[in-house]
């Protein structure tokens, strides 16, 4: 497996509430954007990280990346909660894009307006929806694309982790061959660059920093105006020599 990530504070925010995670020893890739202001949002996103580093290990890979991915996000979830309830973090929250692999298969948790992209041979797919007002608008046809790409409440969530003591969280797996790239990133990455833009970088670059650095250089250029990260992994399938490494 080949990664590379990297986290922007941007032009405009004073400080990076957006966190990520990259373990190649357990094959998981998270992109979290905390809510709440700069201390609540840094410590939401901060938890979903540190949560999933410790509750998933490679040697609990038998119980299934879904089951794995659901428990630890409910800790999290329950760990922002009840922090929350301090005055100096009310309201705090984070969307969370969580993928693992497991023998050819990619598992996907997700909670807010982070995505997961899929590029396979020249095709971006965007694998997530967005739990966001603007896009259920959208989505009921209330909106026309246009319209929602410059909606002025676009960054409003419906859903969120850390706000509800019962989240629901999409969950979902696919199969990955070869070659494919995953592309995690939070909104301020995508809400500056869209799909052709983005599918556009990635058939051109041949290397994965270089092209995490195109991406966030690209939304920096048009304004920065929010945190930026994006985590790009390309699938490779591991080898038996590899398993004993």
């Amino acid at each position: 497996m080949l990664v590379s990530a990297r986290s922007e504070i941007g032009r405009v925010r004073k400080d990076n509430e957006d966190s990520y995670l990259v373990s190649k020893e357990r094959d998981l890739f998270v992109v979290a954007d905390g809510m709440g202001g700069h201390a609540g949002g840094e410590v939401a996103s901060s938890i979903v990280k540190r949560v999933l580093a410790e509750e998933i290990t490679a040697q609990q890979s038998a119980d299934g990346c879904e089951h794995l991915l659901l428990n630890a996000l409910l800790k999290a979830n329950s760990l922002i909660l009840r922090l929350g309830q301090d005055q100096a973090y009310l309201g705090m929250g984070t969307t969370v894009t969580a993928a693992m692999f497991e023998m050819g298969r990619l598992s996907i948790a997700h909670i807010g307006d982070s995505r997961a992209y899929l590029f396979r041979e020249g095709e971006l797919r965007l694998l997530t929806q967005d739990h966001s007002l603007v896009n259920e608008l959208l989505q009921k046809g209330e909106l026309t694309p246009e319209e929602a790409e410059n909606h002025p409440r676009r960054n409003i969530l419906t859903r969120a982790l850390g706000t509800v003591e019962n989240p629901q969280i999409d969950q979902f797996n696919l199969t990955v061959q070869q070659g494919d790239l995953l592309l995690l990133c939070t909104d301020g990455l995508h809400n500056l660059v869209n799909e052709k833009e983005i599918g556009q970088i990635l058939s051109e670059g041949d290397q994965l920093d270089t092209m995490v650095d195109s991406l966030i250089d690209l939304a920096l250029e048009r304004g920065g105006n929010d945190n930026i990260t994006a985590v790009l992994v390309k699938y490779e399938e591991r080898t038996l020599e590899d398993e004993h490494k």
